[in-house]
């Protein structure tokens, strides 16, 4: 999450997944989602967003996911949790509670601060989106990129 400084649009938030398969060069889907700064509307992702998120996955993809989370609330909703259940595509295992050094999607986010939103001041909530999108764009096409997060977290992908 960046937070923007502005009278009502002040959080910007990611949901991505990083995607491997052995033989296939690695992927990154994405999806912003800025705040719209009512009182009653979400700041974040619903769990709804999640599950979009993951059938856009699963058509890009065009194959069964096997998703490994973090202990993120929303990520174990009931809703999700029904979804999931019904969709013989998709397996969810989970991370241990604290441990973003196993999560690939935590490399990212690094590569993102690191590089395209470090030293800008960003004039507008527009601009941030703009820069996260061109980023995150850059990284989508340098699959190397994707793999590095992967390695770092000395996980390995085997074909079963």
């Amino acid at each position: 999450m960046v937070r923007v400084r502005g009278r009502s649009r002040r959080r910007i938030s990611i949901a991505a997944l990083t995607c491997y398969k052995p033989g296939n060069r690695s992927r990154l889907i994405y999806r912003p989602r800025r705040d719209d700064g009512r009182r009653d509307g979400r700041k974040s992702f619903s769990w709804r967003d999640y599950r979009d998120l993951l059938i856009a996955a699963h058509q890009q993809l065009g194959g069964p996911i096997v998703l490994i989370w973090d202990n993120l609330n929303v990520h174990k909703a009931a809703g999700l949790r029904e979804f999931a259940a019904s969709r013989d595509w998709l397996t969810i295992y989970y991370l241990p509670p604290y441990a973003p050094d196993l999560n690939p999607v935590e490399g990212i986010w690094s590569l993102l601060r690191r590089g395209w939103l470090s030293n800008v001041a960003f004039a507008t909530p527009e601009h941030l989106v703009q820069r996260i999108r061109r980023g995150l764009r850059h990284i989508q096409y340098r699959s190397d990129l994707i793999d590095g997060c992967l390695a770092e977290t000395r996980l390995t992908i085997r074909a079963t």
